[in-house]
C-alpha cells in the first residue's frame, strides 16, 4: 500500500516536471523530446482572448482612489480584453513606483487590479557616518519624510552618499540602506554607512620622460605620494579633479622648458583591490626643445614703435622657448597700452613653428583699438562708508583719459584703507561708446571696529595684559578714534587718539594724541621684586601731513611732554651722605639713578618724510616703504637734543602664497647745549621691536648682583647668580640698529579658511653707546653697612646707619644677620655694537573670538646681560 501512494506521488511529480518543461518553450519541448518519448500534454483553459471589458475593479488601495489608480492605466470599459493589454497596464503600473505589488485577472468581462501601495517614508536615518555630517549628507537624498518608498530613489541616494564620500578621497566607504517597518503602511529608512579609511595615493609612475626625473616632474603636481613624512598633507588623497590640474601643470612646466610638443598621452588612476591606495600611472610625450626665434612687435597703435618694443622683450632669438615668459609678456604689453589710454588694446601671438630648426619664431600683435576715456566711476555696496571717502582715493575723475596704472594704484589705496574685503578690484566695463569706459567699485564692508586685548609673560615684567578700542571708519566719515591702555608689573599708560586724514576735505592729514605713560623698573631683594624707578610723563603730540608726490607723503609734528623722574623714598633715600639733608642714597639706588630724578618739561618739533608704494598697509604683499624722521628739543623746555631715525621695508610676493619681507631702521640722538641724553630719552629694544628678548631687553644696563651666604657660616661672601635675586636696569644707548626677515608661509584650503598664516622670521638688532655710570661697590671687603630694626622687626632705612647691627629696644650688639645688611657687586654690561640674534616661528590667527598672533623665539646670539623671552600671544576681536 505504502509502495502503491509513493509509486503515484512520483508519477504526479513526473507529469508537473513534463508540464513545465513543456510550458518553456520549443527548445525546453526540443530537449524533453530527446530524453524520453512525450507524454500527452493535459488540456489548458482557453484564455478569454477578445471578450469585451464590462467592469474594472480596483482592490488593495489605501492612500490612492481607485480613479486616481485607473487613470494610470489604459484599459477601458468596452475595449475588448488581451493579454498584451493586461501586461501593459502592469507596466503602466510599476513605472508610477506607487505600488509595491499589482496583478490584473479577467474573469466573466470583470477586470480586477489588486494593488499593494509602497509605504510612506516616516523618517530618514544615518548611522556611521563621522566624517561626514548629517547636515552634509541629508541635502544630498533623494528621498525625504512623507514621502512614498521607491527602490530606485533608494539606490540613487545610496550611490549619492558614496560620491560625497569618494570626493573626500574615502574610496572603500559602502552604504547598506535597510527598511524598519512600521504600522500604518509606514517605514523608516536607515542607511548603515561605513567610512573607511581614505584612500591615498601610494604611487605616481610617470612613463616616457627622458629628459626630467620622475621626482622633478613629482614635485611639479599638487598630488603628492603618501609618505610618513606627509602624514599631516591633503595631498595625498586621490582627487580627479587634482588629478587633471596635475596634468596641465605637467604640461605648464614643459612649455616653461621649451618643450612646446609636449602632451600627455594617457593618465590612469586604479584602485587596488582592497580600496585603500590609489596607484596613478601617467604616459607622457616630451617632444623636441625649441629655442626662440625671431622675436617681433606688430603695433597698429600709432603710439607705438614695433621695433622699439621688440627692443626692450624679455625674449631673444636663441633663448630656450618659454610660453610663461611669453604669457608674461602679452600682460606686459596689455599693462603698457593701458597706460597710454587704450583700455581695449588687444595683443595676440602669432607663432612661427619651425620643426627642422627647432625654432618659434614670436610676433606680438597689438590690435588697433580707440583711446578711452573715463565716463563715470560708480560706487556700490556701501551702507555705513560716504562715497567721497571712496572717490577720494581714486586717481582718475571722470572725463580723464584711462590709465591701466592708475586704476591698479586706486585699487591698492582703496585696499589699503582696510574697510573693505581684502579681494576687492577696481572693475572696468564699457561705456555707452567705443572710447568710453566705466570704472566700477563694487565694495563689501567689513568691520572697522577694533578691540584689542594681548598678553604677554616674561622673567622680568610678568604677565602683561594690554587693550585697546579703535574705529576706524568713524561715522563712516574716513577718521580713526582710538583709546588703549596697558597694564603690567612694569609699565601702565592710557592714550587717546584721533586722526582725519582730509581736513575740510582737502588733502591734509590731521592726527591728535593725549596720552599718559608711567614705566616702573624694578629689582629683587631676596626674592622680592621691589621697585626702583618711576618714570611718568603726560603729553599730547599733533601731527599734519602734505603729500609731495603720489608716494611721498612731508609730515610735521610738535610734541610737549612732562617728564617726572622718582624714585621711592622710604627705600632709596637716606641721611647717610649728609645728615642734615635725606637724599637719594646711591648705594640704595645708584648713581646713574639718583642722576636721573627731577621734573623736565620736553619742547619737541619733528619732520619726516615718508615713501610708501605697498599695495595694502594693512596686510601688504608687494612693495616698499621708507621713512626718515627728525626731532629736535628745544623749542623752549628744559630739555635739548636732536634725534634722527629711519626705517625702511620691502615685501616680495614670491608666489603661491609666499610672501617675504625685509625691514631695517637704525637711529643717533645727540644732546644739545653741553647736555647728556637723559636715561628716559635715550633707545630701547626688546619686545615687540626683537622678538626673542623681553621688553627693554637688550643693551646697556647695570645689574646689581647682591651677596649671599653659599657655604653656610652666615657671612655673605659670592654675588648671587640667579637672575631673579638681581636689580636689573636698563640704560637704553644714543645709537641703535635693528634688522628682520620673515616669510610668510600658505597652508591648504581649509587652513586659509580658518585665516591661519605662519610665518618664519629672523630678528637682528643693537642698542649701545652711554656714557658709563658711576657704579656704587660693596663688595665682601667693604664695611657693611646696616640700619636698625624698627620695634616690629623691620629694617628702618631711614634712621641713621652703623657699622654694627644692635637690637632696638637693648642696643645691644647683633649678629650680622639680626639687622639690615646691604652687600652687593654692580656690573655695567650690553654696551655694545655686536648683534644679537633671534629666530622663530609664528601664527597669525583671524579666530572666531578675534585676531591672535603667537611667537615661539629662540636666541642664537645674546650679549652679557640681555633678557631672553621665548614665548608671547596676543588676541583681540573686532566689531
Amino acid at each position: 500500500m505504502v509502495r502503491s501512494t509513493r509509486l503515484r506521488r512520483a508519477s504526479q511529480v513526473a507529469a508537473v516536471l513534463l508540464a513545465t518543461t513543456i510550458l518553456a518553450g520549443a527548445p525546453a519541448e526540443a530537449m524533453a523530446q530527446a530524453a524520453a518519448p512525450a507524454a500527452p500534454a493535459p488540456a489548458v483553459a482557453p484564455t478569454p482572448e477578445g471578450e469585451p471589458i464590462q467592469t474594472i475593479v480596483v482592490k488593495g488601495a489605501e492612500r490612492l482612489e481607485a480613479q486616481t489608480v485607473l487613470s494610470y492605466i489604459k484599459l477601458r470599459v468596452g475595449q475588448n480584453y488581451t493579454k498584451t493589454a493586461a501586461d501593459q497596464a502592469l507596466k503602466d503600473l510599476y513605472s508610477t513606483e506607487l505600488f509595491k505589488d499589482a496583478q490584473v485577472a479577467f474573469d466573466a468581462g470583470v477586470v480586477t487590479i489588486t494593488v499593494q501601495e509602497n509605504p510612506v517614508v516616516n523618517r530618514i536615518i544615518l548611522e556611521g557616518n563621522k566624517r561626514i555630517k548629517d547636515d552634509k549628507i541629508l541635502p544630498e537624498i533623494k528621498v525625504a519624510p512623507r514621502q512614498i518608498f521607491t527602490r530606485s530613489k533608494i539606490r540613487a541616494d545610496v550611490a549619492r552618499i558614496i560620491e560625497l564620500y569618494k570626493r573626500q578621497g574615502r574610496y572603500a566607504a559602502t552604504v547598506e540602506p535597510k527598511m524598519v517597518a512600521l504600522d500604518q503602511n509606514r517605514v523608516d529608512i536607515v542607511f548603515e554607512i561605513t567610512e573607511g579609511d581614505k584612500s591615498k595615493v601610494r604611487q605616481i609612475n610617470i612613463i616616457g620622460n627622458d629628459q626630467f626625473s620622475d621626482g622633478e616632474l613629482r614635485g611639479q603636481m599638487v598630488t603628492k605620494q603618501a609618505r610618513f613624512t606627509r602624514l599631516l598633507s591633503s595631498g595625498t588623497s586621490y582627487d580627479p579633479d587634482r588629478m587633471a590640474f596635475d596634468q596641465q601643470k605637467l604640461r605648464q612646466f614643459y612649455l616653461t622648458q621649451g618643450y612646446a610638443d609636449f602632451r600627455v598621452v594617457s593618465a590612469v588612476a586604479e584602485l587596488t583591490p582592497d580600496k585603500k591606495d590609489f596607484i596613478i600611472t601617467y604616459v607622457v610625450e616630451e617632444g623636441q626643445r625649441y629655442k626662440f626665434g625671431d622675436v617681433k612687435v606688430e603695433s597698429q597703435l600709432r603710439d607705438f614703435d614695433g621695433e622699439k618694443m621688440a627692443a626692450n622683450l624679455p625674449m631673444k632669438a636663441g633663448d630656450w622657448y618659454n610660453a610663461k615668459l611669453v604669457e608674461d609678456t602679452i600682460e606686459s604689453l596689455n599693462e603698457t597700452a593701458g597706460a597710454f589710454g587704450y583700455a581695449f588694446a588687444d595683443v595676440r601671438p602669432q607663432y612661427d613653428r619651425d620643426k627642422e630648426n627647432l625654432t618659434m619664431g614670436l610676433t606680438f600683435v597689438i590690435q588697433e583699438a580707440p583711446r578711452v576715456y573715463v565716463e563715470r566711476i560708480e560706487i556700490n555696496g556701501n551702507t555705513l562708508t560716504q562715497d567721497k571717502v571712496i572717490r577720494r582715493e581714486f586717481r582718475l575723475a571722470e572725463g580723464d583719459a584711462f590709465n591701466s596704472l592708475q586704476v591698479r594704484r586706486s585699487t591698492n589705496r582703496i585696499k589699503s584703507l582696510g574697510y573693505f574685503q581684502e579681494k576687492f578690484e577696481v572693475e572696468q566695463k564699457p561705456g555707452s561708446a567705443d572710447d568710453r569706459i566705466v570704472l566700477e567699485a563694487n565694495v563689501e564692508e567689513r568691520p572697522t571696529g577694533e578691540l584689542q586685548l594681548s598678553a604677554g609673560f616674561s622673567s622680568l615684567e610678568s604677565f602683561i595684559f594690554q587693550a585697546s578700542i579703535r574705529q576706524r571708519n568713524f561715522r563712516g566719515r574716513g577718521q580713526t578714534v582710538g583709546l588703549s591702555g596697558s597694564i603690567s608689573r612694569y609699565s601702565k599708560s592710557v592714550e587717546a587718539s584721533f586722526v582725519e586724514p582730509y581736513l575740510f576735505d582737502k588733502n591734509i592729514s590731521l592726527g591728535v594724541n593725549v596720552y599718559r605713560r608711567d614705566f616702573n623698573s624694578f629689582q629683587y631683594l631676596n626674592s622680592n621684586r621691589n621697585t626702583t624707578y618711576e618714570q611718568s610723563t603726560t603729553g599730547f603730540a599733533v601731527r599734519a601731513g602734505v603729500p609731495l608726490t603720489e608716494y611721498l607723503t612731508a609730515v610735521g609734528s610738535y610734541t610737549l611732554n612732562y617728564d617726572d623722574v622718582s624714585l621711592d623714598k622710604d627705600t632709596y633715600y637716606s641721611y647717610r651722605q649728609n645728615p642734615d639733608v635725606y637724599q637719594c642714597d646711591p648705594l640704595f639706588a645708584g648713581r646713574y639713578l639718583c642722576d636721573a630724578i627731577g621734573k623736565r618739561l620736553s619742547s619737541i618739533l619733528g619732520m619726516s618724510l615718508i615713501y610708501d608704494t605697498l599695495d595694502n598697509r594693512v596686510r601688504p604683499t608687494r612693495g616698499q616703504t621708507m621713512s626718515v624722521n627728525v626731532d629736535f628739543a628745544g623749542l623752549g623746555g628744559d630739555v635739548k637734543y636732536a634725534r634722527i631715525r629711519g626705517n625702511a621695508s620691502k615685501f616680495f610676493n614670491l608666489g603661491k602664497g609666499f610672501i617675504f619681507s625685509l625691514s631695517a631702521e637704525g637711529g643717533a640722538i645727540k644732546g644739545l647745549s653741553g647736555q647728556d641724553i637723559r636715561l628716559t630719552d635715550r633707545f630701547y629694544l626688546g619686545e615687540p621691536q626683537i622678538r626673542g628678548f623681553a621688553i627693554r631687553g637688550v643693551g646697556p644696563r647695570v645689574l646689581r648682583k647682591f651677596l649671599v651666604d653659599t657655604d653656610g657660616d652666615g657671612v655673605r661672601d659670592s654675588p648671587s647668580t640667579k637672575r631673579s635675586e638681581w636689580s636689573d636696569d636698563a640704560l637704553g644707548g644714543r645709537y641703535y640698529y635693528m634688522g628682520r626677515a620673515e616669510l610668510e608661509i600658505p597652508l591648504g584650503s581649509g587652513a586659509r579658511e580658518m585665516g591661519l598664516r605662519p610665518s618664519i622670521f629672523a630678528d637682528v638688532g643693537a642698542v649701545w653707546s652711554v656714557k658709563r655710570p658711576e657704579l656704587t661697590q660693596c663688595d665682601p671687603g667693604c664695611t657693611p653697612t646696616y640700619y636698625p630694626n624698627n620695634a616690629d622687626g623691620t629694617p628702618n632705612q631711614s634712621g641713621t646707619p652703623v657699622t654694627t647691627p644692635t637690637d632696638p629696644t637693648t642696643n645691644a650688639p647683633l649678629t650680622p644677620t639680626g639687622g639690615y645688611a646691604y652687600q652687593f657687586v654692580e656690573e655695567f654690561v650690553g654696551d655694545t655694537v655686536k648683534p644679537r640674534v633671534a629666530v622663530g616661528i609664528g601664527v597669525n590667527w583671524n579666530s572666531p573670538f578675534g585676531p591672535f598672533r603667537i611667537d615661539f623665539s629662540r636666541v642664537l646670539l645674546k650679549q652679557e646681560g640681555d633678557d631672553p623671552k621665548a614665548f608671547t600671544f596676543n588676541v583681540g576681536t573686532q566689531f
